[in-house]
């Protein structure tokens, strides 16, 4: 197989190139070794946990970046409404006891 040269235009999309690409020799090499009838079973047991810990750092370092652009533009931290939060005050007109 003819090699290939990835560049990564964000630290994320670097992030997601160190960690999957070394997972691809492993993976390859767990299927091909697997009896007959259980390469799917032995490569996915492999992936699966590798997989969420790819993401868990890919949404990890993609929040971080969000909160330092939003630092870099004075933007405050503060927490988020809930999808159920309502956008009034507590107590004001609209509101029902």
């Amino acid at each position: 197989m003819k090699s290939q040269t990835f560049r990564a235009q964000t630290p994320l999309h670097a992030l997601l190139l160190e960690q999957a690409l070394p997972l691809a020799r492993p993976l390859e090499q767990t299927a091909d070794q697997a009896p007959d009838g259980r390469a799917r079973a032995r490569a996915e047991a492999l992936a699966l946990p590798a997989g969420r810990e790819l993401i868990r750092k890919a949404v990890e370092a993609t929040l971080q970046a969000q909160a330092e652009a939003a630092a870099k533009k004075g933007r405050r931290a503060g927490a988020a409404r809930t999808a159920g939060a309502s956008p009034g005050t507590r107590g004001g007109p609209g509101v029902r006891s």
